[in-house]
């Protein structure tokens, strides 16, 4: 071989090393329907998004921050598409569960993958509660009881959507009096902020113009070994609480407070998720896992309800809040046999949880639970914080 074609041999040769070594940072911003595309992570196609539905235009948003985290939104559901956040070898990890196209959320099996639910975040039992003398009743989209809000909940409207920056989106949507039977014209506000701490900010206000009740979440799956992984069951899990709300066998309160200490539901301390989920306990085979509330030790303000931390990708995250519940559902209900997800990835029997930071499930029938009226005159206001950093912080 010459001299010559050993040089080209070299050249070419140097340039592809240039190039796998810039591959994992690479990103394309060319507009709204670019793909990210950072070590093996793709965010979704705008195109896929971009719909009318009920008369009102869906949209896929996108935030990022410097520190080179991504996320994307749709005012359909107000749902959490994609967090990406970069693991402890500074490779972006999508670490929600969702769809690449509007169609996946519009199915009739609902699993709530990223959405804002309200107007009543959990269960009511018996889709029923009295308020100044009157009963209402609600849809039952839960055996005998309701969830989420009913089959009208938010997850379901398309929200009015204003991006004021490129780590911002605001979020907005008219409950009418008698939405889903609840009473009252209320007037939502949610703002998504992915800000230069890693932290995925949500805050909530609502005002109403009748007596109503309101307890409003975020219903995002995680997985912070990546979405499409098989298991949550390795991921380490502590939560600040020293009880729970312990449930009959359709998940309603049964309106005693439980002790944590001594049962498979102590994650005072970093505890597995598979160390004690299959364990003969009541509470675990009525919820087929964990799907409990959790009381958050007392506070006024914003402060640490939890912590999840993958050993496999060395991510942590921090569940901030002030509300004074935690509801944590290990992904029970899902079922692996449909192949939509991201990536036509199917996600699988406890393949991903939930941490909804919340008011107390049935709260409105339970006097000795914390209120969750909102009347005329009154902001419900309240923050949620999910931050994200590695054992390099």
């Amino acid at each position: 071989m010459n001299r010559n074609i050993k040089l080209m041999f070299l050249m070419a040769g140097t340039a592809a090393i240039l190039s796998s070594c810039h591959q994992p940072n690479a990103s394309s911003s060319k507009g709204a329907d670019s793909t990210l595309v950072v070590a093996g992570t793709a965010l979704p196609k705008a195109a896929a998004f971009k719909k009318t539905v009920d008369g009102k235009e869906v949209q896929l948003y996108f935030l990022k921050n410097k520190a080179g985290s991504e996320a994307a939104i749709t005012n359909f559901g107000g749902r959490l598409v994609s967090l990406l956040v970069k693991n402890d070898k500074g490779e972006l990890v999508d670490v929600v569960l969702g769809h690449d196209q509007l169609e996946g959320y519009q199915k009739k099996q609902e699993f709530f993958f990223g959405a804002l639910v309200g107007r009543y975040a959990n269960r009511i039992a018996s889709g029923k509660f009295s308020l100044d003398g009157k009963t209402y009743q609600l849809q039952l989209n839960d055996g005998k009881n309701t969830l989420h809000g009913g089959f009208d909940g938010y997850y379901k409207q398309v929200w009015d959507a204003k991006q004021t920056d490129d780590h911002t989106l605001e979020l907005s949507y008219l409950s009418k009096d008698g939405e889903a039977g609840y009473p009252g014209n209320l007037q939502v506000k949610v703002v998504y902020e992915l800000t230069e701490n890693n932290e995925l900010k949500i805050s909530y206000k609502a005002t109403t113009d009748k007596a109503t009740v309101l307890n409003l979440t975020n219903h995002a799956y995680f997985n912070l070994n990546g979405a499409g992984d098989s298991t949550i069951t390795d991921h380490l899990l502590t939560i600040n609480a020293d009880e729970i709300t312990p449930v009959d066998e359709t998940l309603i309160p049964t309106g005693k407070l439980e002790k944590v200490k001594g049962t498979p539901f102590d994650f005072t301390k970093p505890t597995l998720i598979g160390a004690r989920i299959n364990d003969s306990d009541e509470q675990l085979k009525r919820g087929k896992g964990y799907d409990h509330n959790f009381v958050l030790r007392p506070s006024k303000d914003i402060r640490l309800a939890a912590t999840l931390h993958s050993t496999k990708t060395g991510i942590f995250m921090d569940v901030l809040t002030a509300e004074p519940g935690l509801q944590f559902y290990s992904g029970n209900f899902l079922t692996g046999k449909e192949t939509d997800g991201k990536g036509n990835k199917s996600y699988g029997y406890r393949s991903a949880l939930c941490l909804e930071t919340q008011h107390f499930p049935d709260s409105p029938n339970q006097p000795s639970f914390p209120s969750t009226v909102l009347k005329p005159g009154q902001e419900y206001k309240t923050t949620t914080i999910y931050k994200f950093y590695t054992d390099k912080k």
